[in-house]
């Protein structure tokens, strides 16, 4: 017994913290959970990138990182080659589902699964994309880190048994506080989390992400310290007579970012139906082959960035990085490699403007801001573009280099990127459309949002009673005494009618005699119900309600059928009113 009576403790806690959960005001307790999963993100984003750059060390040239440039030119060929390779055998032997990883399947959760992410995919792509990257494939560490940030408040918050609705809180929590820790970039994260990922702007949604992203990146700064990514001269714009290139540059680069989706979608969809293992070597081969010819598109490729910045890269060489990046990028991310595309995507964006600040510096010699200015803006302007995201894009460049200079020619450019590769381009966002070619979409309509933002626990009616088919006038007459709006009928194991208690009460005086009643068999308006628990969100109970033709859901933990504790009932019109006044 004294064992049994804390572990009741805990039990009835934990579902009063569920209960709490499925409102919409559960602001106090959100934001503690954003805390501990932004502690939780921080921890393994450390120990991923750690992985990836102590292995790096072991064997680049200087030990540096980042010197995939010093590697002969037989290695800068067979280590991407050999990693697609062994990526692809291990990948091809695993189960289909477990494959899955990245921003889009982190999309398709959120969207299809109510925000729970498997542990095992977040095994897959910690391991996976640290070989990825190690390899020398043109992808980045910030796909996999928001694959592993959103998978740690997933499972963390199911391990819990916490409504879906604050799956996804936790989720998108876990979104910015690996944007955070991988980049040192609270704000950043924050804005990825809600503008791509998340797609909605709420309250109880902001606060447990700042807390996220603001715990994460202590630690971040604890291990690496406060330093930007990159290390960038205080540049500025010289002029207002630039503005024109600058608008110029946004569309240009705006091109350039549909052009990679578009190339993005023609590997995923032409080589959909080719083994993994042959998809992810053909990725290796594609990367090792340019590589021999631009060493600078391996991995990451943060040190291109920082030379592209500094105006250390002639004309010819920027030239040769953006055609080539793009395409290594392009074939890896569309082909399956479980690496990211974001730090790419920046290397791509540097490189492009720092061409044009060269071609401007020609044409208008004295006039144009100096290369590294464009290059600035032309991150901020291929992010936007290709994600689909010009607040983040321009909050993440703003962080990276520490430089409040560039915020209003960041904003034309972020535009005219976004506008040119949506509008002119006619390409959503390059996740959307990975997503579309796994024959799915992302539904963010304002309604679904709303009723995902809700558990079915805070808007049940919990004033019920569940009795037997066939019941004796005392007992019944004893639970009406509690006055219970509705009850629920149990036939055997089986819940399966819901009426209103008056109906029962109208009975007992019409039939006084009665030693027995059958509460399928009195006069009453009778519902039809189907189960759902009690961590389903009103979006799930409405879907359930839609595939089974019931007119209400019980709501129950997961107990065998016949044991299981009733919390409350929901008909439509109560979801209806709920989503109303949410």
């Amino acid at each position: 017994m004294s064992t049994d009576r804390p572990q009741r403790k805990l039990h009835h806690a934990l579902d009063a913290l569920r209960l709490r959960l499925s409102r919409a005001e559960a602001l106090p307790q959100l934001a503690t959970l954003g805390v501990i999963c932004g502690l939780l993100t921080g921890l393994v984003i450390i120990a991923f990138r750690l992985l990836i750059e102590v292995s790096q060390s072991l064997f680049l040239p200087g030990a540096d990182p980042e010197n995939y440039e010093g590697l002969d030119m037989m290695w800068r060929f067979l280590l991407p080659f050999a990693g697609g390779l062994v990526l692809g055998l291990v990948f091809h032997f695993l189960p289909k589902e477990s494959r899955h990883v990245g921003v889009v399947h982190v999309m398709e959760r959120l969207s299809y699964h109510q925000g729970r992410l498997p542990l095992r995919n977040a095994i897959v792509q910690f391991l996976g994309g640290a070989v990825s990257i190690i390899a020398g494939h043109s992808v980045g560490r910030e796909g996999p880190a928001i694959h592993l940030g959103a998978a740690s408040g997933s499972v963390a918050g199911r391990y819990m048994g916490l409504p879906n609705n604050s799956l996804r809180v936790l989720a998108g929590c876990g979104v910015a506080a690996a944007i955070a820790a991988a980049f040192n970039t609270p704000l950043a994260g924050v804005v990825f989390a809600m503008e791509v990922v998340i797609m909605e702007y709420t309250v109880a949604g902001f606060a447990p992400v700042i807390l996220a992203a603001v715990s994460a990146t202590a630690l971040s700064q604890f291990v690496y310290g406060s330093a930007p990514a990159f290390s960038v001269p205080q540049l500025a714009l010289g002029s207002l007579f630039e503005l024109p290139f600058i608008l110029a540059l946004g569309m240009i680069i705006g091109a350039l970012a549909a052009a990679f989706i578009v190339i993005t979608g023609f590997f995923a969809a032409r080589f959909k139906a080719v083994p993994i293992w042959a998809r992810l070597t053909v990725a290796g081969t594609i990367t090792g082959l340019l590589a021999l010819q631009v060493p600078e598109i391996m991995s990451i490729g943060y040190d291109t960035v920082n030379a592209a910045l500094l105006g250390q890269l002639t004309l010819v060489a920027l030239g040769g990085i953006v055609i080539f990046k793009l395409l290594a990028t392009a074939a890896g991310v569309g082909l399956g490699l479980p690496g990211g595309m974001i730090g790419p995507v920046l290397v791509l964006g540097a490189a492009a403007g720092g061409l044009l600040g060269i071609l401007g510096q020609t044409l208008a010699p004295g006039e144009a801001s100096t290369p590294g200015l464009y290059a600035l803006l032309g991150m901020g302007a291929m992010m936007a573009g290709a994600l689909q995201a010009p607040l983040a894009a321009l909050t993440a460049v703003l962080e990276l280099t520490g430089n409040p200079h560039i915020i209003m020619p960041g904003m034309l450019a972020v535009i005219a990127a976004s506008l040119t590769a949506r509008v002119v381009f006619h390409q959503p966002s390059v996740y959307v459309v990975l997503l579309r070619g796994r024959g799915l979409d992302y539904r963010n309509d304002p309604v679904t949002q709303s009723l995902r933002r809700l558990g079915v626990g805070g808007s049940m009616d919990g004033n019920i009673t569940v009795l037997p088919r066939t019941i004796a006038p005392d007992r019944a007459q004893a639970e009406l005494a509690l006055n219970p709006d509705w009850i629920l009928v149990r036939d055997g194991e089986k819940l399966v009618a819901l009426q209103p208690a008056m109906d029962l009460a109208r009975a007992l005086k019409e039939q006084p005699e009665a030693t027995e009643l059958d509460l399928l068999a009195i006069p009453a308006q009778r519902s039809q119900v189907a189960g759902v628990l009690l961590q389903a969100t009103l979006q799930e109970a409405l879907d359930i309600l839609n595939a089974t033709g019931a007119e209400a859901v019980y709501v129950s933990d997961d107990a065998a059928p016949g044991s299981e504790h009733v919390y409350g009932v929901l008909t439509r019109e109560r979801i209806e009113r709920s989503y109303r006044y949410s």
